[in-house]
């Protein structure tokens, strides 16, 4: 048993989750006891908890080498795995490496070697061909949202990075699909498979919505204040289809947030930080969207463009309904298109109308200090009520990232508290604060 510094306990207790699900349960002891894992289970069920806790217990704090690896198939996915870790509080260090960000700013980090490094491939193989880091003290990799990274197109580099790790003894594979095809590379041989997925969704409803005009826009209207102020996904699949959307809901004085990858990555981590914190109760994005990014459970999705394989449809519907809640996944089609065969006609005859509100009730401050400043979510707070007069009511979420951090404040009070709180001090460094 390697020298893991915290219990499970202790870590539970800082993340605020009194206990494990059934299934984290089952994988925690699947995988502290198997070589190679297989973890099947819907998006949202905590599948990083999961693999987190007993992957701990292969660390030993004395090392200054990477020693566990985990693969992911986007930039958020390894932004979101490095921040659980930090909130973990384990005393190991975890770094995220991915495309889109300065090369030069992962050397600097990976001079002190990370145990846990989190990347997306294409930036993983790149580090191991530079011979940033050193590889030999690897023994455990792990391998979430595996299918995805297949259908990016990383199977290159993930054969490659297997070719450059010659110590691998523990293999954990994560997904939210069933039947994953496992290239002959990864060398899970005699895996313990853990499966929680279903192939009933009952408390998933799929409706279709008929539009008389091929551009849809009017009908999305109609269906949006059918489903009134409640938080949900439109689904795109093109970046030029979310331009044209989001235009028409800035006509219609609608908020919303947009996703897609041709987006900087600042842009996209704080269009999912005002989503989640409500300031956005509508994000219109790609399948990048579909799974393996933090988001809470929806009222709904649309598929404002169809699904072009099955397995987009699943997932894009895996964002609502999830964890024994109800959700309706809406299908808004012109009439004269004809729908896959995995999807069935289940059609809204008459949309009913509710009025929709035409502003925001939150906004999202950004402050210039984070983790790195020793800032915590309780200094923030206290600013905000003492120096800024804020009722518990009028501050939302909280979240903070290494050199900075983000607030969602009652609408209404954000201009006063730019003026009051700008240039105050947070610990020992005054910070900046404006609307994002």
């Amino acid at each position: 048993m390697a020298n893991n510094i915290k219990s499970e306990e202790e870590i539970l207790n800082k993340l605020k989750i009194s206990k494990l699900n059934p299934m984290q349960k089952e994988a925690v002891a699947a995988i502290s006891s198997s070589a190679n894992t297989i973890l099947l289970s819907p998006t949202g069920t905590g599948k990083t908890l999961a693999f987190l806790l007993p992957l701990l217990n292969e660390l030993y704090i004395e090392l200054r080498s990477v020693q566990a690896m985990i693969l992911v198939p986007s930039r958020e996915l390894a932004i979101q795995i490095e921040q659980i870790i930090r909130e973990m509080g384990t005393g190991f260090k975890a770094n995220a490496v991915y495309g889109g960000r300065s090369s030069a700013k992962d050397k600097i980090e990976l001079k002190h070697p990370p145990a846990i490094l989190i990347g997306t491939p294409g930036r993983i193989a790149d580090h191991l061909r530079r011979g940033t880091f050193a590889a030999h003290d690897i023994k455990t990799v792990v391998l979430d949202e595996f299918d995805k990274s297949l259908e990016i197109g990383f199977e290159e580099e993930m054969s490659e990075i297997f070719k450059l790790l010659p110590n691998v003894e523990k293999r954990i594979l994560t997904s939210a699909t069933q039947n994953v095809d496992i290239p002959h590379f990864v060398g899970m041989t005699a895996p313990k498979e853990i499966n929680y997925l279903s192939d009933e969704l009952p408390l998933l409803e799929v409706k279709t919505v008929n539009s008389s005009h091929r551009d849809k826009l009017q009908s999305l209207h109609d269906l949006l204040r059918h489903i009134g102020n409640n938080p949900g996904i439109i689904f795109c699949n093109f970046k030029d289809s979310i331009q044209l959307v989001s235009e028409f809901l800035e006509d219609k004085n609608i908020p919303h947030g947009t996703f897609h990858g041709g987006m900087e990555q600042q842009d996209r981590e704080r269009a999912l930080i005002k989503f989640r914190n409500g300031t956005h109760r509508i994000i219109i994005a790609t399948d990048l969207a579909a799974r393996g990014i933090d988001i809470p459970a929806l009222n709904f999705i649309i598929h404002y463009q169809l699904p072009l394989k099955e397995a987009e449809f699943t997932h894009r519907n895996g964002r609502t309904a999830r964890m024994q809640e109800e959700g309706t996944a809406y299908v808004l089609k012109w009439e004269k298109e004809s729908l896959p065969d995995f999807i069935n006609e289940s059609q809204i005859q008459n949309l009913e109308t509710n009025q929709l509100k035409k502003e925001t009730e939150w906004e999202t401050l950004f402050i210039s200090g984070g983790r790195k400043d020793k800032i915590s979510k309780g200094d923030i707070a206290g600013l905000f009520f003492k120096k800024g007069n804020l009722s518990k009511e009028e501050l939302g979420t909280i979240e903070l990232k290494q050199d900075c951090s983000f607030v969602s404040v009652a609408a209404s009070k954000a201009q006063d508290l730019i003026r009051e709180l700008d240039n105050s001090r947070l610990k020992k460094k005054k910070v900046k604060i404006r609307v994002v």
